[in-house]
């Protein structure tokens, strides 16, 4: 391989009259009348290399060349002819008059050059990643992200973290998403799993004394396609000792500080706290996103004053949990009924029955929809709601939990269909005081709304027996523009409060130490208090760098539905694989099918 002096993004005025080589991709080719131009790109950019006839060798090879053939070159590095900069490349004011070539690899006719990407479907640039990769844009995602990830390590460096490599070959304790099992061949008939998170590891490295853990990971959970998750994933996770959860957030707040001042010039300030009650009653949502207005108002005294069936007939609900909320959708009423009628349909995917709606005609005055019921009550349910002429008014009218689940997702559907969403905020937030269980109606259990090892409010613990759904928990989610960016809490370190928990969560003795064992014993032999939480590293590239897509900042992603276009994966085994392994397929039976006979 011939030496490379310069990269194609580096040379300036400064380098005019060196002799320079450089090696790259070829990004286009122009022949003006005898005089070849190509664009030489690499990572770091691209320059402008001339071929002139007098170099004769050069120019042949030159005339040959094509999009995406890698090549060396070797020429001086002169400045362009007055009125022949582009300002549109850092390069643009030098080219490189070639005197040398040497041709590395001769491309075959790509199914799409860097250029093109935005012009093929993202299935094409997945089974080509290799060619998605040479676009300026992936080059930029993944340097931003090796940086973020170098300024993470010099962060937790500087506060006294070791970092630690946790097992990805573990015991499966499945108690939320599906594992990823990896069957064994030398213990026949027995799995591991690939960690959904290091979550017990890290707690037993604190029952160990290391007292401040970090990892950048990759986690695996085996879920249903979503599109900001992918099978696996890459997370920052930190535990610390002899703390409490003021400590784990401001330690996080000053993470992210540093990573938005240093990647993106933005100051971070001071991030507001907010109560997961709060959260769902204003918001519908624990991760609430509070770029712009449009709140859950709560109407059950006025509506209790209407005739209107449904309001009555959820304030009514024998549980006791029923409830009337709207929303007020800023200059709504222009949409017509077509589109009204639609976001009724699209509210039955979340549970609802339906979506009431009505238009403000007036100060006192309602038109459309359900306006006829709401009549004796319409100004001061404007009033209420803040509403102006020309609005729409959508109501949820059920339980509680599908109200704020319906007119959450309502109101962000609406902010972004309508442009309600100023662009360039950053809107941070904590939330806390989350419930330590959930009742599962389907299973008639309770669940963990976190995970099972999060610690319940000490004030809280007399209630886990009576009033489980009153006890609060020490965890903790940072929230960034509705997105949750991770997760966290100060964890039980008490073999005993662990195994009330599990009790209360259904879990037996004889299960927990099936499951759990090594981190019950851990507990008893001294384990420290001790909280931690973890952020999703693809989540935060996905906002430093502006897109709504995880995939872009993922070098190898996964289809939604867990494909790997590239490589193929996952793909059937041999027989002799799976005898080795001492298993045998079971597959579902295909579906017929059936021929026409004319």
């Amino acid at each position: 391989m011939p030496v490379r002096t310069n990269n194609c993004g580096e040379l300036r005025d400064e380098h005019v009259g060196q002799t320079v080589s450089l090696a790259g991709w070829v990004n286009s080719y122009r022949d003006h009348g005898g005089v070849i131009f190509i664009d030489l790109r690499d990572r770091e950019g691209v320059t402008q290399i001339v071929f002139h006839p007098e170099h004769a060798q050069a120019h042949a090879a030159a005339d040959k060349l094509r999009n995406e053939d890698v090549v060396w070159v070797e020429g001086q590095c002169v400045g362009r002819e007055s009125g022949m900069a582009n300002p549109k490349l850092v390069t643009g004011q030098i080219e490189v008059q070639a005197t040398r070539v040497e041709v590395l690899n001769k491309t075959q006719a790509p199914p799409f050059t860097p250029d093109e990407a935005g012009r093929v479907g993202e299935e094409v640039r997945l089974k080509y990643r290799y060619i998605d990769l040479r676009r300026p844009r992936m080059v930029h995602i993944l340097k931003a992200r090796h940086r973020v990830t170098k300024i993470m390590r010099d962060y937790f460096d500087e506060h006294g973290f070791y970092e630690v490599e946790t097992p990805f070959l573990c015991k499966s304790t499945p108690e939320g998403a599906r594992d990823f099992l990896v069957p064994s061949r030398l213990q026949p008939g027995e799995f591991y799993a690939l960690p959904q998170s290091p979550q017990l590891f890290k707690q037993i490295l604190m029952a160990g004394g290391i007292e401040r853990y970090v990892q950048i990971v990759r986690c695996f959970r085996d879920e249903d396609p979503r599109a900001d998750r992918q099978a696996e994933f890459t997370q920052l996770d930190l535990e610390m000792s002899f703390v409490e959860a003021q400590d784990v957030m401001a330690l996080i707040e000053g993470l992210v500080r540093r990573v938005w001042s240093e990647v993106l010039e933005v100051e971070v300030g001071d991030i507001p706290r907010m109560s997961y009650n709060e959260a769902i009653s204003r918001f519908g949502t624990d991760r609430p996103d509070t770029r712009f207005g449009m709140e859950l108002i709560d109407l059950g005294d006025i509506a209790g004053k209407t005739d209107f069936g449904v309001f009555k007939g959820a304030l009514g609900l024998a549980s006791g949990d029923g409830t009337v909320k709207g929303i007020c959708v800023p200059g709504g009423g222009t949409m017509t009924r077509k589109e009204t009628d639609g976001l009724a349909d699209w509210a039955k995917g979340f549970g609802a029955k339906g979506l009431a709606v009505t238009k403000v005609a007036g100060p006192d005055k309602l038109e459309t929809g359900i306006a006829k019921f709401l009549a004796p009550v319409a100004g001061e349910l404007i009033e209420r709601m803040g509403a102006k002429q020309g609005d729409l008014l959508c109501f949820g009218a059920d339980r509680s939990k599908i109200v704020h689940r319906v007119l959450g997702e309502l109101r962000i559907k609406m902010a972004r269909e309508r442009d309600l969403i100023e662009e360039g905020q950053w809107r941070w937030l904590w939330v806390v005081d989350f419930p330590a269980v959930e009742w599962n109606e389907d299973q008639k259990r309770w669940d963990s709304l976190h995970h099972p090892f999060t610690a319940p409010c000490s004030e809280d613990m007399e209630l886990l027996e009576t009033d489980p759904a009153a006890v609060r928990s020490q965890a903790y989610d940072i929230i960034l523009n509705g997105s949750e960016l991770g997760g966290g809490s100060i964890r039980i370190h008490q073999s005993e409060v662990q195994m009330q928990v599990f009790k209360l969560l259904g879990i037996d003795e004889s299960a927990a130490r099936a499951k759990f064992g090594f981190l019950l014993d851990a507990l008893k032999h001294g384990a420290p208090p001790h909280g931690g939480i973890a952020l999703g590293l693809d989540r935060i590239m996905m906002h430093l760098v502006g897109t709504n897509n995880i995939r872009d900042v993922i070098a190898f992603p996964k289809t939604q539905n867990g494909a790997d276009l590239m490589t193929e994966a996952p793909s059937l085994v041999d027989d002799a694989q799976l005898r080795e392994l001492h298993l045998r397929l079971a597959l579902p039976p295909k579906p017929a099918v059936v021929v026409g006979t004319g």
